[in-house]
Parts: structure tokens; C-alpha cells; sequence
């Protein structure tokens, strides 16, 4: 597998990119066959691509063993309709070693999640991430968060190192976003992809589209696929009406719900899934179950998700 045959499938915005969550039986084992049924549903609704045990998916609750099982039954799922992206994160030795796994389990590329714990400066962090997409032919997306945020020429040098194909924003810094897209076009120029990675990312999209960034990663996918699908349509097509339905009438009230509760952008997805009858089983701690009445007030909000997308049609 080269860098350019995932770049390109991934740079098609023909759908949503897919989070999948990680299910788990009644004790707390991965369940890797609703996990399959899971993803297959989203690949036939119409997900662009499959990023397994990612930050939805749970991948800090997962143990290798967990890890490389799931992207396998990911991978036949997909059975290469779409590309399978996994996760990978912790320090250089375990990233490199879950790189490794996901290469084996057969997926197309990585994402690349911040290092565990520390805060470390820029030339490390680039150290870092050139091992990771030196440990395998697999093309890596570096994900920025957290204790990983870039200035635009790490990005620049980021663009410059072999097998790494794109950028994944999940800090939401629009001034540092436009300087890192501007510093790259003027010094790396050639194909580099740009991914809103924010929670809940349709909310904060048309923000990214002024930036040239197309790609987003769609949570809401996982549990209303519908709905996901209808924004994702319209932003394409510059239906501003229905974006402007779907922010006002769901996605707002949705990040309101979901910023009331600490893990709710994993543990309200999860719910949601359940919600829509596939029992994915809950949250590993850390995390923690949203209560009653917002799993209630999560019902209600797909409801409505839904009648809005009966009055636009």
C-alpha cells in the first residue's frame, strides 16, 4: 500500500467519515460480532471511510490484542468498499507497535493520536511522528489535539516526511488552522489532506470549508446515519437551507447535550447506537454512562433530527 491510493479515496467526499464504536458483550468483552454488524451498517448507509479504534472507538480502553482483533473484523466488514483507517497512539514504542498491528489486522492507514501524557515540544514531537510513519508502508494521518499541536512549519516538515498524508484538527484554533493550510501551500505545495476533527465537527464545518478543509470526521454517523448523511449532502451541494436546519434544530442542541457531561462526545455516541437498536454494550471506565434523563433527551433530539429531514424534503 502507497500513500497515494488512500489520499485519493479519502479526498472523494462522497460521504461522512465513519468512527465506529467498539462494542462489548454483557461482561465488558469486545463483542466482535456486534462490532462487525456495526460497521458493516455503516459502510452500506454510505460512510466514505471507517476509522476503527479512533478516539470514538474507545482505543484507550483497548488492549493490542482488543485493538488488532477489532480493525481485523473492521477490514472484512469494509471488504474494501471503503478504507479502513485505524488508530495509534501512546509513546513511540506503542505506536509504533499498534501501527504494526493495524498493518497486520490489514488496514489502509493510520491515524496517529497525540503521545501519552507528556507535553513535549516541537522537535520531538516531529521525531515522534516520523517513527511512527517509518514503522510501516501504511499511509498515517497526524491527528492535532491535546498535547499535539503543531506550529505550521512542524506541519511543513510533517508534509516533507514519507507516508505522511494529512493533518487531523481536533483543537479548533481557525487563526492557527488558516496559517498551517497557507504555510504548506506556499512551501510544501502537492496534495495534503486537512480533516475537521473537532466533536461533533458538522457544527464548526462551515467554519472549516473557508479554510479549503472538506473532510470531517461525523460522530452522529454512528447513531443517525440519516442525518449525517442529509448535512454532509447539503454542505456539498450548498443547500444552505437545510445546513442552516440541521445546525439550528439538531446539531446545536445535540453539542449542548453532549457538553453537559464529561466523555459524553464517546459515552451519548454509544448511547445513541443503543438507542437505535443495536446493543453495543457501555463505555469502559474512565468513561461513564450518560444519565437517564439525557439518554431520553438524546431520544428526543433524533426524533427531531428526523422530522426535519421529513420537512425538507
Amino acid at each position: 500500500m502507497t500513500p497515494a491510493p488512500l489520499a485519493t479515496r479519502l479526498d472523494i467526499p462522497s460521504g461522512p467519515l465513519f468512527f465506529p464504536v467498539t462494542a462489548y458483550g454483557p461482561d465488558g468483552s469486545v463483542d466482535l460480532d456486534t462490532y462487525r454488524t456495526h460497521v458493516r451498517r455503516g459502510v452500506e448507509a454510505g460512510a466514505a471511510a471507517v476509522f476503527a479504534c479512533c478516539g470514538t472507538g474507545e482505543f484507550h480502553a483497548l488492549t493490542p490484542e482488543e485493538f488488532e482483533a477489532c480493525v481485523r473484523v473492521a477490514v472484512e466488514a469494509a471488504d474494501g468498499r471503503v478504507p479502513v483507517v485505524a488508530g495509534a497512539g501512546y509513546g513511540t514504542a506503542l505506536a509504533v507497535r499498534y501501527a504494526r498491528l493495524a498493518e497486520a489486522a490489514g488496514a489502509d492507514g493510520l491515524l496517529a493520536m497525540p503521545p501519552y501524557l507528556v507535553v513535549a515540544g516541537q522537535e520531538g514531537l516531529l521525531r515522534h511522528y516520523r517513527e511512527v510513519a517509518a514503522a510501516t508502508a501504511l499511509p498515517v494521518i497526524v491527528y492535532q489535539r491535546d498535547n499535539a499541536v503543531f506550529t505550521p512549519q512542524t506541519v511543513v516538515a510533517l508534509v516533507r516526511t514519507d507516508g505522511i498524508i494529512g493533518l487531523k484538527d481536533g483543537l479548533g484554533d481557525l487563526d492557527l488552522m488558516q496559517r498551517v493550510v497557507s504555510a504548506v501551500r506556499t512551501e510544501a505545495p502537492g496534495d495534503f489532506l486537512y480533516f475537521n476533527g473537532l466533536p461533533t465537527a458538522e457544527q464548526t464545518q462551515l467554519a472549516y470549508r473557508a479554510l479549503g478543509v472538506t473532510l470531517y470526521s461525523s460522530a452522529v454517523f454512528c447513531f443517525a446515519p440519516e442525518i449525517a448523511l442529509a448535512f454532509h449532502q447539503a454542505l456539498r451541494t450548498g443547500d444552505d437551507a437545510t445546513v442552516a436546519k440541521l445546525l439550528d434544530g439538531f446539531y446545536r442542541p445535540f453539542v449542548e447535550l453532549r457538553d453537559r457531561g464529561r466523555g459524553y462526545a464517546v459515552a451519548l455516541v454509544k448511547a445513541g447506537v443503543r438507542l437505535r437498536g443495536l446493543d453495543v454494550g457501555e463505555v469502559r471506565p474512565p468513561l461513564h454512562e450518560p444519565s437517564e434523563d439525557h439518554v431520553k433527551q438524546l431520544a428526543e433530539l433524533i426524533e427531531r433530527g428526523h422530522a426535519l429531514l421529513e420537512e425538507a424534503k
